[in-house]
């Protein structure tokens, strides 16, 4: 059956309002029950059964599953036309252009139709728009015969520049789906792959040259290409440059408006890799025009971006000193329903990161003990990364509350579960790291001797501290702050600033 909540869920509170209208006008019965069943859906509290007895006060099974396929496609058609209305308004321009065109070479009216292709070809170059270019070449080459005027050998090569373009739209899409499948098995199926070789040899594989011109789409989807690739290298410094770099480029296209949902994700990307690198003032300063488009067409993308924005934007505050304003950020988000899984459990693992700095242990743990599920389930929502971490987390929260029985079978558990997954992606540090945190569980008053501080310091390969994973310092910093006796926070901090002042 078609989840019509998942439809719903997408819709604002004023497309709700929009859709309403639509089909009051849409009724040719007093009696129809589309919009009290639009209605219940969206409030998401009832089941099937109930939706049929309220609104037939019997359970007639086919009367209801005829009224929801009627409704599912009124829904259709209201997005369709929306967005015909919004988001293609400069294609259709184009498709009549040369509809109308093709009506005058018919009718052997070469000059008009030509003039009409022209102010088509202007629009279409304009905005990258290279399948629509390619009709308007095809059409002028086909009638060229008929206006003296034309220079055929000029036309013939703007339509073969115009299908490499085309050809390298294509080409980066199909990169692009295979980068991205990837990801998705390293994260959530933990599969072991050398990221960087493959996209290399992806990317050579299909000739894509990023110096070529490109779509508004195409800088979107190579971007996010790159974006992967710091996150899968956890190299952000190395990206950081090319996103900003082609964000300029993009800042140029005249249908970067037109294309609002990319332009947001892009904003994202970069303010998250700002983040990543410790540079959290110029971060702030993508999210507010991140924010910004989020607020425009009427809010059209809030909702979907509501939770991302809000977790970066709270890191961003945790980790510039203003732990008090990040935590009352994620606290008013935490207990909303959200269709965004992914970003709500960071957000409940962030929180309780936070409140760990803080010192409030308490707290912590209440919130903890919302991860009910088991971790193959949450492995499907958010990734055995994830998963890795929430363990991590767990075991320094149960240290603090000295759940000393809880501990011990925490340990065991993460060492049956994660140590050969460790070792397969090469991160034998967080096997090391944990072997630390272990000794000072069972032996607190070793660690500030200097003998163990040498042991940790010759334990790991140390990166440079402005390339350092920002969370991985953060699991450092708790077990510096137990070695230095200093507030876990203040630690934190300095480790960051540490950090800054190279960058």
């Amino acid at each position: 059956m078609t989840n019509l909540n998942d439809i719903i869920s997408t819709f604002s509170i004023e497309e709700q309002q929009q859709f309403i209208s639509y089909l009051e006008k849409k009724n040719k019965r007093s009696d129809a029950k589309n919009i009290e069943l639009f209605k219940l859906l969206a409030k998401n509290e009832y089941d099937s059964k109930s939706l049929c007895i309220k609104l037939y006060k019997s359970d007639k099974k086919d009367a209801y599953h005829a009224l929801r396929k009627r409704l599912y496609q009124s829904m259709i058609d209201f997005i369709a036309n929306a967005n015909l209305k919004e988001e293609n308004s400069i294609d259709m321009q184009i498709i009549k252009y040369i509809l109308a065109s093709r009506t005058f070479l018919t009718h052997k009216h070469y000059k008009v139709a030509y003039k009409v292709l022209d102010k088509a070809e202007k629009i279409a170059t304009e905005h990258h728009l290279f399948a629509m270019l390619n009709e308007i070449y095809h059409t002028k080459i086909q009638y060229a015969y008929a206006n003296p005027q034309v220079d055929i050998d000029s036309l013939i090569d703007k339509f073969k520049n115009n299908q490499k373009n085309n050809y390298l739209e294509d080409q980066l899409n199909i990169v692009y789906a295979k980068i991205r499948q990837t990801l998705n098995d390293i994260t959530y199926k933990g599969d072991v792959v050398d990221f960087e070789t493959l996209l290399n040899d992806t990317l050579k594989a299909h000739n894509i040259n990023i110096n070529d011109s490109m779509s508004f789409k195409s800088l979107y989807q190579l971007m996010t290409i790159v974006s992967i690739s710091a996150f899968v290298s956890k190299n952000y410094l190395k990206t950081e440059p090319f996103l900003i770099h082609t964000y300029k480029t993009i800042q140029a296209h005249k249908n970067k408006d037109k294309q609002l949902f990319y332009h947001i994700q892009v904003l994202y990307m970069i303010a998250n890799t700002l983040f990543r690198n410790k540079k959290f003032n110029d971060s702030l300063s993508y999210l507010n025009q991140m924010h910004e488009l989020m607020s425009s067409r009427q809010k059209k993308h809030h909702k979907t971006f509501a939770l991302k924005y809000n977790l970066l934007l709270a890191l961003n505050y945790n980790y510039s000193n203003l732990q008090g304003k990040a935590i009352e950020t994620l606290e008013s988000i935490v207990r909303q329903k959200h269709q965004d899984a992914e970003s709500l459990l960071d957000i409940n693992l962030s929180l309780v990161m936070f409140y760990i700095q803080s010192g409030d242990h308490k707290k912590a743990h209440q919130s903890f003990s919302k991860f009910y599920h088991t971790d193959k389930y949450y492995e499907t929502k958010a990734g055995k990364e994830w998963v890795v971490k929430k363990n991590l987390i767990e075991i320094i929260l149960h240290i603090e509350l000295q759940n000393i029985n809880l501990v011990d079978s925490r340990l065991l558990s993460f060492k049956r579960h994660h140590f050969e997954y460790l070792k397969s992606i090469n991160q034998q540090r967080v096997i090391t790291y944990l072997s630390f945190v272990e000794e000072y569980y069972k032996a607190p008053e070793k660690v500030g001797s200097l003998s163990f501080f040498n042991k940790v310091q010759n334990a790991f390969e140390w990166l440079s501290a402005e390339q350092e994973d920002i969370f991985v310092m953060s699991y450092y910093a708790w077990l510096k702050s137990k070695m230095e006796n200093t507030p876990l926070y203040i630690t934190t901090l300095n480790l960051i600033k540490e950090a800054q002042i190279v960058n």
